[in-house]
């Protein structure tokens, strides 16, 4: 297919081609619907200010419904031949409708038309990626409340610390999502800005209404400035990465606190063997597989920011080649974290926890802090206490009877807040998702 911008019938030589094009065609089938999207709402617009004909745009859209429905029904395909899908709608346009298809680029470029694909899909791909969040931490809401009085050990330095519950670590990675979700929501509102209009970087002497492309699109707003416009192509994409990485971060933290809690030396919980997988010469081997495959992509996902920096901060204004790249960084990434959230949404819900853990004799020092708190409520002061204690355990006279614990303040043990953090959570995503 001869390119939008050749001049003449002269190729472009085979090897220039196949490095320049890259991976473009392989992730642009994600971006097909919204280019010509972007297409029917630049249409739109070119007839209300009267640059084409009612009847052409009339024309062109027809032929856009078209491109669309096939989009929409899996029976479009992308050219091979062509440089990019926006290269083949184009192409598809002309062909239908001669002179009138070649008008479908005036007052645009192809540098503004991939923004606006890419912020397009952007913006969905967070509507998606919430929605498996909320499935997650409607999961972990109930198995905390379900579990709300199981206690288990707390740690500090992997060393046995202070009591905690399985409603306090189901609690705490609900509350981490509700984090997660508002970078989310920020990075939503910054992406959700129409670039449509700003052409190559400068603008257009055309007499474009580019609230109507707006308004058209579902955008909440525009990139007023042309040239600041196109520096969020890049940027778009490294703030997305870093509200991933983010939530990728609470996954993976989570995935090795399962992995931690399956080994026999822990022994906190337990899966169906189903969900676990065994060893080629060990036949009592049931190995969490799921969880540090989880726990490896997600540290892979952590590493985007420091990838889309290294490729976007020797850049000056303007477009540059290198952006061509952000597809095949950020789009694959997307994917892997969607496929963590649903498969621990699917694993998760056959958690089995173990009771009566704290009975064992090896956590009778979990309860040290809270023998002091009595001596304290007893009128000793907290240092004086903390010495007479200190000298039970060494003297092997401590002792502590499990069913004098008792935490009320909110965030603690017998006061989990789970309402509390359930309401911000399912605020903030109705917000994402409306």
């Amino acid at each position: 297919m001869k390119k939008i911008w050749q001049k003449d019938d002269l190729a472009t030589n085979i090897l220039v081609n196949k490095f320049t094009v890259g991976k473009d065609l392989d992730f642009d089938e994600r971006l097909a619907k919204y280019d010509v999207k972007g297409s029917m709402a630049h249409c739109k617009m070119l007839a209300e200010v009267g640059i084409i004909s009612n009847e052409e745009s009339e024309q062109m859209l027809s032929v856009l419904e078209e491109i669309l429905k096939d989009i929409e029904n899996g029976t479009f395909e992308i050219d091979k031949t062509a440089e990019d899908i926006h290269s083949q709608v184009e192409s598809v346009l002309i062909e239908k409708l001669g002179d009138t298809g070649k008008k479908i680029h005036t007052a645009r470029s192809r540098n503004d038309q991939v923004l606006l694909d890419i912020k397009l899909y952007l913006v969905d791909e967070i509507r998606e990626i919430t929605a498996l969040t909320d499935e997650f931490f409607q999961i972990l809401i109930k198995l905390a409340d379900q579990h709300k009085n199981v206690l288990l050990p707390g740690y500090t330095h992997l060393q046995i610390a202070m009591p905690s519950s399985f409603g306090l670590w189901f609690g705490a990675y609900a509350e981490a999502l509700l984090d997660d979700v508002e970078m989310l929501f920020s990075v939503k509102n910054i992406i959700n800005k129409n670039p449509l209009g700003s052409a190559a970087g400068y603008g257009s002497s055309f007499p474009i209404d580019r609230e109507s492309t707006t308004y058209n699109l579902g955008f909440q707003s525009m990139n007023y400035n042309s040239v600041y416009a196109q520096m969020t192509r890049g940027k778009s994409e490294k703030m997305l990465s870093m509200a991933m990485a983010t939530l990728a971060g609470t996954l993976g933290k989570f995935a090795y606190d399962v992995c931690l809690y399956l080994s026999q030396n822990f022994d906190f919980i337990s899966f169906p063997k189903e969900f676990t997988t065994g060893s080629s010469i060990m036949p009592h081997k049931k190995n969490p597989d799921i969880f540090e495959l989880v726990r490896a992509r997600c540290n892979r996902i952590q590493s985007l920011p420091n990838e889309f920096i290294l490729l976007t901060n020797n850049l000056p204004s303007g477009y540059h080649r290198d952006m061509q790249l952000t597809k095949e960084i950020l789009f694959p990434a997307i994917d892997s974290l969607k496929e963590c959230l649903e498969i621990l949404s699917y694993t998760l819900p056959n958690i089995q926890v173990k009771d009566g853990i704290l009975e064992d004799e090896k956590y009778k020092y979990l309860f040290s802090v809270e023998k002091i708190n009595e001596e304290v409520k007893n009128g000793s002061s907290f240092r004086d206490a903390y010495v007479k204690v200190g000298q039970e355990i060494e003297n092997n006279e401590f002792d502590f009877e499990i069913g004098n614990l008792n935490h009320t303040h909110q965030g603690s043990i017998g006061n989990l807040c789970l309402e509390k953090i359930e309401y911000q959570f399912n605020k903030l995503k109705n917000k994402l998702l409306g």
